[in-house]
């Protein structure tokens, strides 16, 4: 068996290698030539997976490590009778820390407290959902939106996209599509901006196109945002800089990309491809993991210590987001033609970054209500 997979999904030679051979290749130049003999294609999202990639090839099973699934024709697939497989779920802890992490930054840069602000949380499933319990333990107000949700629900603490509109902040947690009941496509467009306050931050870590980036730019330009967080990009990797250099907070599409989040894909599409062959899925991939970095830190809680500062520092502690928005930024030092490349390497080579549940955190005088806190967030605490 012969299997075809992007180099960039974490353990992949040891975790499929047992299954048979296993050919790591770039995802963004991916082509139908190295498919001739292949059986199964493992990919992450810059991988276009249609006829165009497929037809001619004996491929049986498609796997995607992401969650997203807009670089799939997936009625193609179900025409050619090929399996299919993603890793929705895998990456939500990791984005739900990112935007965390970004509300945080926000609030130290801008003096602002959280306690008591309003949150859009657009789309609320896997990703959205943890947010929302960051949020809430952040003392955030929660105004959740989900149209899919609501419909199948019927809970009414789901909110039309106008009030959520009217959030503090807005954070964008949907799929990417155009033809369905709640097309997503420029959600957030020239009109859909009038709507937000001239105070909001909008956080985009869902995909590029939900948001019209050039409405977006001029919105910026003219201080009818306070700022904005972007992830995703228009036209990635050729990004555009002028927007960039408009932001509060901007990454090269890394919100998913924890250790943990990527290994959890690599698991999932693991134990997918395992029921495919009708074989035992016997992977441990928790074995493969290294130590992480920050095992344990130690919190200065003086008892007049804010505590929203304490949380910031808690978090930054194990991501720092300045880092990643300091490394995009030199994207402007390129030249032009390297723009795309650079964006693609920050991906390629992105560092270890591992989530809260790998820390633990000690107080240095008691404070149940800040170890609380920390504990809704993931970490481990005394």
């Amino acid at each position: 068996m012969k299997i075809v997979a992007d180099e960039n999904i974490p353990f992949v030679q040891q975790a499929f290698c047992h299954l048979g051979d296993v050919m790591l290749l770039p995802g963004r130049s991916l082509s139908s030539k190295h498919l001739k003999n292949a059986d199964i294609l493992l990919v992450r999202s810059i991988t276009k997976v249609n006829a165009d990639l497929l037809d001619g090839t004996p491929v049986r099973f498609v796997g995607t490590a992401t969650i997203g699934t807009d670089h799939i024709d997936l009625p193609y697939l179900r025409n050619r009778n090929i399996a299919f497989a993603d890793a929705v779920g895998s990456n939500a802890n990791s984005v739900a820390e990112y935007v965390t992490a970004a509300l945080l930054n926000l609030a130290q840069k801008h003096q602002l407290p959280l306690a008591g602000k309003s949150i859009g949380i657009i789309g609320v499933g896997n990703i959205g959902s943890k947010l929302e319990k960051f949020a809430q333990t952040l003392k955030m107000s929660v105004i959740p939106n989900d149209p899919p949700l609501q419909r199948k629900t019927a809970d009414p603490r789901f909110r039309p996209l106008s009030q959520a509109l009217q959030a503090d902040f807005v954070t964008l947690h949907v799929p990417l599509n155009r033809n369905s009941p709640d097309p997503s496509w420029h959600l957030i467009n020239e009109q859909s901006i009038t709507r937000l306050k001239p105070t909001a931050f909008l956080i985009n870590s869902s995909r590029g196109p939900v948001v019209d980036n050039n409405a977006l730019k001029n919105a910026l330009a003219q201080n009818k945002l306070a700022g904005a967080v972007l992830d995703v990009w228009e036209n990635e990797p050729n990004i555009d800089l002028e927007l960039l250099n408009l932001t509060e907070i901007a990454t090269p599409h890394i919100a998913g990309y924890s250790f943990d989040g990527k290994t959890n894909g690599t698991a999932l599409l693991h134990a997918a491809v395992c029921q495919f062959l009708a074989i035992p899925d016997d992977l441990q991939i928790s074995k493969l993991l290294p130590p992480p970095p920050t095992p344990r830190i130690t919190l200065d809680n003086q008892p007049s210590s804010e505590q929203q500062h304490l949380l910031h520092q808690a978090l930054t502690t194990i991501y720092n987001i300045t880092l990643d928005d300091a490394e995009l930024r030199k994207i402007s030092a390129q030249p032009f033609e390297n723009h795309g490349k650079f964006f693609d390497q920050l991906r390629k080579n992105y560092p270890i970054r591992r989530e809260a549940p790998n820390t633990h955190v000690k107080l240095t005088h008691p404070n149940p209500t800040l170890a609380a806190q920390l504990a809704h967030l993931g970490f481990q605490t005394e």
